[in-house]
């Protein structure tokens, strides 16, 4: 194939392909032509939407092999069908299959394309020749390439090129069964599998291991007939029985025609082996061996390839290695929703993480529920029947259910490691994440389950091996973890008796496990890890009175940590039983019910706090008397539920009390102390006592960052709140620094998802947009906006935070009826969780009013601005932000009606409040001055207005002069 100019070619190919896109790859590259091919040139963890980019942008030409599963949507990542349908003016298309134009996108179906399928290799390689040059036949006749290919092109063992694809047959020697019709994701480990075997000159092994019922026979039983056209042989052998393994080479002696009869089955096994040495493309695969020893002896030399499938991962010094593990959820979802398509997504997510989205469950959950059996009964059976129902539900190219996979396995570990056995079911009754084995190594004599010599100084690790081997548990140098099926299936099978000690073992193990404060961020990895399986929902760990101080530090963990939902959970679980077992005023259950309180509180619940804060309080202040620390946390707590509320009248007081009292027993430089300072400054700032607030938080910042340091969570509280106290004086530049600032250092200590994290990110976008940054105000707003709905959820008051922001960028662009319909849910939902009365309810209703009016409905809108104004005269006073924001749009409202005099009457009015509270240069007070002239200019009062301006300028001037001064 020789091109007349070389050019640059993308390929573009489903997976399933992939032979097919080597071949046309490799004739192309022959032709001096370059190529991309992504599984040649990018490398696994390269960004794949950069290469993409890249490798578009170069392409003088994108080759498209369209086949049936080249259309299938659920294949494509948006990125790579963007690209490709925005250069769809350079797109060759190469058919591999017959395919009807109804199943093309309508976007391609114009496109004329070549067929590829039916064709001899010669016939095959004119037709990609006459597709890349436009029919132009070269003036030479066509050389065929040859055996070597360029440097850097894809090769088959032995240097030889890839073949052209056959849709139409299996090599001649062939005994692999039939392909399964629902093999489903496993593109990345197929083409990892096809690069480990290209990789090497001389007979290359590779051995996928993992747990029964992860796949690894059906990842074979795909590559074997995927790329059944590169080989001349493939032979498949159930190696289980490692002395079966030589009567099956005898049996493909006998099929390629070297078995000598009169030579005995010893000297036929050999022949075979010595046989492929001389052979090239064959394919040998040895199902299921789990002996590498017996195994070793018989593995075939030469220039093929042998593909090992096994439960045991030690195949070191034999062969190449690859793990697997269960699916993606992604690849779980798509296989359920392809097998039962009337499950939703959202159903299809829950019963993929309820069966741990383990391949042989998922087949048996559909087998299942393809019969008649609802998905929420099977969800049910799956916790309360385990083992029974995992030996039901059909999955075709399994050998058995899981239930018996995992019987057998456990069988055959009893009989030969009693001491592993018994590791295996203390195991089951952890939760299903890994289990770190430092936790076992200082409480084996403490342990009443497991076996042999309590002094045993190789335990558990020696106990471990036999557990990996068996393909019953993953294990790495410091953890072990056993499939959530897996755990299930043998909880079933202990009686409730060794049950019960099984579980204290548990609670010994747990209780003995300390991570550390839990407020300090270094120690949330470890906690995170010990968390995971305190709470896991079978531990159950509520009524061992020696695991009450670390199920308490594990709230507080989750407190900390940024994860409100699971703290509530963990407390909402235990109350009951402390509160039965101890009593209500025992110190760990008034602790728990602080807890129980602060999670109710983060988890957007408020109005359900208060009165669990409440009790604690008042208990606490009759046991312990009003000085006691832990009856000022709970004062403190009692505040912040208040000022959540929007109480913020009484919130102050109660924070000043708090404030003296932790002074005068803490000290002035404790952590609780500070932390109602830092409380009180908000409460000043609620207040709009703003001067007093930044010295109060500059004072606390100072103390917090010598005593705690400058990335301590609470130090970056602190640093947060006097940003925003900065931006309230009118400083935006000052806090956009110091804002920016706390918000890298958040990310970097609490992470991208942490609430505080969120909490800067939000006052961020706020003061960017305030500086006229408004895309990327908006782009930060988006994202915080869906990091809180994924977090927090929908109704979480933080997210409606957000929602309002975004509504209002709406309303900014002119969109004022998707600003409508944003916040009238915003405010719905405030209403429904924070009541009619709270501030952010009230703001809502303010921006709904403002929003009406730039629709045009002005006498609506002015109705909603009279109400919300009344209201928060009422609750926040005359001079709050808020009531001054909401008379400035009633101001605005009427004026647009030309109610001239009572627009300049309302708007004089918060234009005087403002001049006294926050000066004659602040950003709101020039506004409310531009909104009085206005309305001065429209009732003839032109001079005055312009009066006005020019003094207003002036004295803002000064204000900058004595800044700068």
């Amino acid at each position: 194939m020789t091109d007349y100019a070389m050019q640059q070619f993308f390929i573009s190919y489903a997976g399933v392909d992939r032979d097919w896109a080597e071949w046309v790859s490799w004739h192309l590259e022959q032709a001096g032509h370059r190529v991309t091919l992504d599984v040649w040139d990018w490398r696994t963890g390269d960004d794949f939407v950069q290469h993409m980019d890249q490798a578009l942008n170069r392409a003088d030409a994108v080759v498209a092999l369209f086949s049936r599963s080249y259309f299938d949507l659920e294949r494509w990542t948006q990125e790579e069908w963007t690209a490709t349908i925005a250069r769809r003016e350079r797109i060759i298309p190469l058919a591999l299959e017959p395919i009807a134009t109804a199943d093309v996108p309508p976007l391609l179906a114009a496109k004329l394309r070549k067929d590829l399928h039916g064709l001899d290799e010669q016939a095959a390689v004119a037709a990609l020749r006459e597709a890349v040059n436009g029919g132009i036949r070269p003036v030479t006749s066509p050389l065929f390439p040859g055996a070597s290919p360029p440097t850097g092109v894809a090769e088959v063992a032995n240097n030889t090129k890839p073949r052209l694809p056959s849709s139409t047959g299996q090599p001649e020697v062939w005994n692999v069964r039939r392909r399964n019709p629902d093999f489903s994701g496993r593109e990345a480990e197929i083409n990892q599998l096809r690069d480990g075997l290209l990789s090497g000159q001389q007979a290359v092994i590779r051995a996928l291991h993992g747990m029964g019922g992860i796949g690894k026979t059906q990842i074979a039983l795909e590559y074997a007939h995927r790329f059944a056209s590169q080989y001349d042989l493939v032979w498949w052998i159930d190696a289980e029985q490692a002395d079966q393994v030589p009567v099956h080479y005898i049996e493909l002696a006998e099929r390629l025609g070297i078995a000598k009869p009169e030579a005995g089955s010893e000297h036929n096994a050999r022949a075979l082996l010595q046989h492929l040495r001389a052979q090239e493309r064959w394919l040998i695969i040895l199902d299921n061996a789990e002996n590498p020893d017996q195994i070793d002896s018989w593995l075939p030399e030469g220039s093929g390839h042998i593909l090992i499938t096994s439960r045991n991962p030690d195949w070191r010094g034999i062969a190449h290695q690859t793990g697997l593990d269960v699916f993606g959820r992604s690849d779980s979802v798509s296989y359920l929703r392809t097998q039962i398509p009337s499950i939703t997504p959202e159903e299809a997510d829950l019963l993929a993480g309820d069966v741990g989205d383990l391949p042989l469950a998922l087949a048996q959950a559909a087998g299942v529920i393809g019969s008649g059996m609802t998905i929420s009964r099977y969800r049910q059976l799956l916790t309360t029947n385990t083992a029974r129902i995992l030996k039901e539900g059909d999955a075709p190219g399994y050998p058995a259910s899981l239930a018996a996979t995992v019987g057998i396995a456990t069988t055959g570990l009893e009989n030969k490691h009693s001491d592993a056995a018994a590791l295996l079911r203390l195991g089951a009754f952890f939760g299903p994440d890994p289990i770190p084995t430092s936790w076992l190594e200082g409480v084996r004599p403490q342990l009443a389950t497991i076996p042999g010599d309590p002094g045993d100084l190789m335990w558990p690790h020696a106990a471990l091996q036999p557990l990996s081997r068996f393909g019953l548990a993953r294990i790495d140098h410091e953890t072990f973890q056993i499939h959530r099926l897996t755990q299930a299936v043998l909880r079933d099978q202990t009686n409730s008796e060794e049950a019960a000690r099984i579980r204290s073992d548990v609670a010994t193990i747990l209780s003995s496990t300390d991570p550390g404060a839990p407020e300090t961020p270094d120690t949330w990895p470890a906690w995170a890890s010990l968390a995971s399986h305190l709470t896991a929902e079978h531990v159950i760990l509520a009524e061992r009175p020696d695991l009450r101080p670390t199920l308490l530090k594990a709230a507080l963990f989750f407190i900390r940590s940024g994860q409100p939902r699971s703290a509530h959970s963990l407390t909402a679980s235990v109350r009951n039983v402390w509160a039965s077992e101890l009593g209500q005023d025992h110190p760990d259950t008034l602790n728990l019910m602080q807890y129980f309180g602060h999670a109710t509180a983060d988890v957007g619940d408020i109005a359900g706090a208060l009165p669990l804060v409440q009790d604690t309080f008042a208990r606490r202040r009759r046991i312990l008397g009003d000085d006691h620390p832990d009856t000022l946390q709970a004062a403190n707590d009692l505040a912040a539920t208040k000022s959540r509320l929007g109480k913020t009248a009484e919130v102050r007081q109660m924070y000043e009390e708090t404030l003296r009292r932790r002074g005068n027993v803490l000290g002035d430089d404790h952590p609780h102390t500070l932390q109602s300072a830092q409380n009180l400054a908000i409460a000043l700032n609620h207040s709009q006592e703003y001067e007093e607030a930044r010295r109060l938080l500059e004072d606390t910042l100072w103390r917090r960052r010598n005593i705690l340091g400058d990335d301590h969570p609470d130090t970056l509280e602190t640093a947060h709140g006097l940003a925003m106290t900065v931006y309230e004086l009118g400083e935006r530049n000052e806090a956009h620094r110091m804002v920016e600032d706390t918000l890298r250092r958040r990310r970097n200590t609490l992470g991208d998802d942490h609430p505080s994290t969120l909490q800067s990110a939000h006052g961020l976008a706020t003061i960017l947009r305030a500086l006229d940054q408004r895309d990327e105000s908006r782009r930060m707003i988006e994202d915080t906006l869906r990091r809180r709905r994924n977090i927090l959820g929908d109704d979480h008051p933080d997210t409606l935070e957000s929602a309002h922001s975004l509504a209002v960028f709406s309303r900014d662009l002119g969109r004022f009826d998707e600003a409508r319909r944003m916040i009238e849910d915003t405010l719905g939902r405030r209403r429904n969780v924070l009541g009619d009365d709270h501030p952010s309810t009230l703001r809502a209703a303010g921006m709904l009013a403002n929003v009406l009016r730039d629709l045009g409905q002005s006498d609506e809108g002015r109705r909603l601005h009279e109400d919300t104004l009344r209201r928060q005269r009422n609750i926040l006073g005359d001079d709050h932000p808020d009531t001054l924001r909401s008379a400035h749009g009633l101001a605005i409202t009427l004026y647009k009606l030309r109610r001239y005099p009572e627009a300049a009457k309302l708007v004089e009015e918060v234009r005087n409040r403002h001049r006294r509270t926050l000066g004659d240069d602040h950003a709101n007070t020039l506004a409310a001055t531009e909104s009085l002239a206005a309305i001065w200019t429209a009732m003839g009062k032109r001079f005055a207005a312009q009066r006005l301006l020019a003094s207003q300028r002036k004295k803002a001037k000064r204000g900058v002069n004595r800044k700068k001064k």
